[in-house]
């Protein structure tokens, strides 16, 4: 299971990645509130964001453990879980985090 969710993720980002130039165009034109476009025009960015699949928003992108595809308690520096980093850290696998004591 968690492997279909790591590729079904990477697919989502490599969507959003391609077509993000394209999105931000369209809503730019679409949401001008200075109305700098004629409305004929921004009526047609708005249907054609409408028509954009839904796994290209940016929204759609999570954080996701790169290992288990866990997305709660992600450490985002190391892209992991909390759990694969607490394991990775004490194995020694991840160079300058130890356990820490006082």
């Amino acid at each position: 299971m968690p492997l279909s969710n790591i590729v079904r993720d990477k697919l989502t980002r490599l969507c959003v990645s391609e077509l993000e130039v394209a999105r931000q165009a369209l809503r730019l034109i679409a949401n001008d509130r200075a109305n700098t476009y004629p409305k004929n025009t921004q009526l047609r960015a708005r249907i054609e964001l409408q028509k954009m699949p839904k796994y290209t928003r940016p929204t759609a992108v999570h954080n996701r453990c790169v290992e288990s595809g866990r997305t709660r308690g992600h450490v985002t520096d190391f892209k992991v879980s909390r759990i694969v980093f607490r394991e990775k850290a004490l194995a020694g696998e991840i160079p300058g985090v130890r356990k820490s004591c006082w």
